[in-house]
C-alpha cells in the first residue's frame, strides 16, 4: 500500500503532523508499535508531574501547622496515587489514538516498523510505502555500566510508572533532571533516599550557583546526596540491594537517555546517525535521506515535550510551503519541576563567558518576593543576564515558586529581540513572581570578573 506520507511514532510531534498533512488533503499512515502518546503521556511529564503533585500535596499537608491549621496522621496510600497517575495518563493517550484514528484520509497502523530501503517499510510482514517519512521513535532510559548490575534488579524512569508501593529505601543513581524529580518526590512520600552522582555538581549543566541551591534543596529534605562517585559496584542482598556499600531497597538508574534508532532498519536506507545513534539532521531536520526527516528525541536536538513539538511545526510549516522555519530559530528553554521548580532559557554564566559578550546580570532572592513570602515559600533565587552592548536578553535562571510560570515572560521578550527595558517599562500584576522581574532588572550590575 502506497501513502503520500508515512511517520513512525505517536510521540508529540507524529501525531499534530498526521493531522496537518491529512488535513492538507495527503494521504497519511501513523505507526505506533506501543503506546500513543510517547514518553510525555505515558513515562514522562504527563505521569510524572501527576506524582509530583501527589507528593507536593502530602508535603503541604505535613507543614499545614505553619499556617494554623491542625491536621492528624498523615498516611500515603500509594495504589490511590498510581491509580490517580494512570487515570490523567490514560485520558491523555486515549485522547491522542481518537484523535488519529477519527482524522480522515490517516491510517493507523499498530506494530513495529522497519525500513527495507529508502521508500518502504515493513509492519508485521506487510509492506508500505510513502513519498515522504518522517521519523519520531523518541527515546529510552540508557542503562549505565555498573559492575555487578546484571544480577540485580533496577527500576528506570518508565517502569517506576508501575510502582504502586512505598520503597524503603530508594537509591537513585544520577544527580541530574530525572534524578532529583524523583529523589524528592519519593522522599515526599516517605521514603528514605540516598542519591548517587559520579560528578561534583548536581545538574551539571546549570551554572554552580543553581547546583548549589539543587543540593541544598534536596538536603533540606533529608535526602542523602553523595558527589564525585568515581564507580559503582552492585550487589543483591536478601532484603534488597546493595551499591557503592549502601543498603537499599530498590535501585533507579537515571544516567541518560538512548535514542530508539537501533532497530527501525536504518542500516537499509541512506540515513545516517551519529556515534550516539541520534540521526543526523539539518536546521530543517531533513535527514540524510532526502525524502525523509527525523523529529523529537531521536534527533538529538532536543530532549523536550516542547522542542518536540516545535519540531513538529518547523517540519510542517516547510513541508507545506508555509513559511521558512529552523532549528537554529529556537531558544533553548527547559524547566525543572523540582518544588519549587527551576526554570532556564538561553545561555548560562558559563556559556556567557565562553562567548565573551560582555555581560550585565541582575539578581534578587525569593525572599525579596511577596509572592514566595505570602506562601511561606522562599527558598531560591532570579538571575537574568543582559547584553552590556546590545541590551538584549541573554539567559536567566529562575529557581523558586512559580518559576517555570514566570520565565515566559523573559523567553517570549528574547523571541521579539526587544531590549530588556521591554519588561522594565511593563506593569506587571501584584503580587506575582513576575513582577520582581523589571526589579531584577533595573539593578543590573557587570558580572564578577568583567
Amino acid at each position: 500500500m502506497k501513502f503520500d506520507a508515512i511517520i513512525l511514532g505517536a510521540g508529540q510531534a507524529g501525531p499534530p503532523l498526521a493531522v496537518k498533512l491529512a488535513n492538507a488533503g495527503q494521504k497519511v499512515a501513523l505507526v505506533e508499535r506501543k503506546y500513543f502518546g510517547g514518553t510525555c503521556v505515558n513515562t514522562g511529564c504527563i505521569p510524572t508531574k501527576t506524582l509530583v503533585a501527589n507528593a507536593r500535596a502530602a508535603h503541604v499537608t505535613r507543614h499545614a501547622g505553619d499556617f494554623g491549621i491542625a491536621t492528624g496522621d498523615i498516611r500515603i496510600d500509594m495504589k490511590k496515587v498510581k491509580a490517580r497517575k494512570d487515570e490523567v495518563s490514560g485520558e491523555s493517550r486515549d485522547a491522542v489514538e481518537k484523535w488519529l484514528r477519527d482524522t480522515k484520509d490517516c491510517t493507523v497502523l499498530t506494530g513495529h516498523a522497519r525500513f527495507i530501503d529508502d521508500n518502504t517499510i515493513e509492519v508485521d510482514g506487510k509492506r508500505y510505502s510513502a513519498e515522504r517519512f518522517f521519523i519520531n521513535v523518541g527515546g529510552r532510559a540508557s542503562i549505565p555500566e555498573i559492575e555487578g548490575l546484571d544480577s540485580v534488579p533496577y527500576l528506570t524512569n518508565s517502569t517506576m510508572m508501575d510502582v504502586d508501593f512505598l520503597p524503603e529505601h530508594l537509591i537513585v543513581v544520577g544527580g541530574s533532571y530525572i534524578g532529583i524529580e524523583f529523589a524528592q518526590m519519593y522522599r515526599r512520600f516517605g521514603s528514605r533516599v540516598t542519591v548517587l552522582q559520579r560528578g561534583p555538581r548536581l545538574v551539571s549543566r546549570e551554572d554552580d550557583d543553581v547546583s548549589q541551591a539543587m543540593l541544598e534543596l534536596l538536603r533540606n529534605e533529608d535526602i542523602d546526596v553523595r558527589l564525585d562517585v568515581d564507580s559503582f559496584a552492585a550487589e543483591k542482598r536478601s532484603d534488597g540491594i546493595r551499591i557503592n556499600g549502601i543498603d537499599g531497597s530498590h535501585l533507579l538508574l537515571a544516567t541518560g537517555r538512548t535514542p530508539n534508532t537501533d532497530d527501525l532498519g536504518l542500516e537499509n536506507t541512506s540515513v545516517k546517525r551519529d556515534d550516539k545513534g541520534f540521526i543526523v539532521v539539518d536546521d530543517t531536520l531533513r535527514t540524510t535521506a532526502p525524502n525523509m526527516w527525523a523529529l523529537g528525541d531521536c534527533n538529538g536536538r532536543g530532549a523536550f515535550t516542547h522542542t518536540s513539538y516545535n519540531d513538529y511545526e518547523i517540519v510542517a510549516a516547510n513541508v507545506l510551503g508555509i513559511e521558512s522555519r529552523r532549528v537554529t530559530d529556537r531558544i533553548v528553554t527547559y524547566a525543572v519541576f523540582t518544588d519549587p521548580p527551576l526554570a532556564r532559557v538561553g545561555m548560562t554564566e558559563a556559556e556567557i563567558r565562553k562567548s565573551g559578550k560582555r555581560a550585565l546580570v541582575g539578581t534578587r532572592p525569593m525572599t525579596r518576593v511577596g509572592r514566595a513570602r505570602e506562601r511561606g515559600e522562599t527558598f531560591g533565587f532570579l538571575k537574568v543576564f543582559v547584553d552590556a552592548d546590545t541590551k538584549l536578553i541573554l539567559g536567566a535562571s529562575l529557581f523558586g515558586i512559580e518559576a517555570d510560570e514566570a520565565i515566559h515572560c523573559i523567553t517570549d521578550t528574547m523571541y521579539a529581540q526587544r531590549p530588556y527595558t521591554t519588561i522594565t517599562h511593563a506593569v506587571h500584576i501584584h503580587p506575582t513572581v513576575s513582577e520582581l522581574i523589571p526589579t531584577v532588572l533595573e539593578d543590573l550590575k557587570p558580572m564578577e570578573g568583567e
